[in-house]
């Protein structure tokens, strides 16, 4: 059973928003950071050991029943861009829809009361994976996945990059998302005697100024 849900949880086609969204990819391509299958595997290794990290140890605490309005706020601290705390609570938003259809339950009925405009996308995901009887460990690995295969779907239709090529740089990335995931887990597990300030707080600055930047952008093809 768990296993299933983790591969429904981690599905692109999960009906989640991710689509819409490039973790930062459009603004890296227009920039000329991302032209190829190399310089996307650099982008996403430095998205995986800061936001996906990040987002990997808030949805771990949540899915090990920690308190998530208290992860909810801590990871708005941790989001310093208001372009992207806003985008956090769209995607939660959308996450919490398609998780309370696939497995409802009271601790999802209760985030979504507290925070009806959303509460942000790895607490949410964390709550999910908490719902489908995952443990910190599903949730952790959703959670890194998904920073790095969001940038990779993206460059496909940016570059016309071939899908092999994403793929590859998702299977290199197999290795180093276990250790974040690992790193996540640890974090986590220490909230309940240390608080939410056991958790990462890693954070690429330059992630953070070009996500502003492409939210003022008049024409864009993700949301972010």
């Amino acid at each position: 059973m768990s296993g299933a849900a983790l591969l429904v949880l981690a599905d692109g086609r999960f009906p989640a928003g991710g689509h819409a969204h490039s973790g930062g990819a459009e603004a890296a391509v227009e920039a000329g950071r991302i032209r190829d299958a190399a310089s996307l595997e650099a982008f996403c290794q430095g998205r995986l050991h800061t936001a996906g990290l990040v987002a990997a140890a808030l949805a771990a605490a949540a899915a090990g029943g920690c308190e998530v309005l208290a992860l909810d706020e801590a990871a708005d601290a941790r989001t310093p861009v208001p372009a992207l705390r806003l985008v956090a609570r769209r995607l939660g938003r959308q996450m919490m829809r398609a998780a309370r259809a696939a497995w409802p339950g009271a601790e999802l009925d209760a985030l979504a009361a507290a925070r009806p405009r959303g509460a942000h996308q790895p607490v949410v995901l964390g709550l999910a994976a908490r719902s489908a009887g995952l443990g910190p460990r599903d949730a952790a690995v959703a959670a890194a996945y998904e920073s790095v295969s969001g940038p990779a779907t993206a460059a496909v239709r940016l570059l016309g990059l071939d899908p092999f090529e994403a793929s590859a740089v998702l299977a290199r990335l197999a290795a180093p998302l276990e250790r974040v995931a690992g790193q996540a887990v640890a974090a986590a597990g220490r909230v309940p005697a240390e608080g939410t300030g056991a958790l990462p707080a890693a954070s690429g600055p330059l992630l953070e100024i070009t996500a502003a930047q492409h939210a003022a952008w008049p024409v864009r093809l993700f949301a972010s």
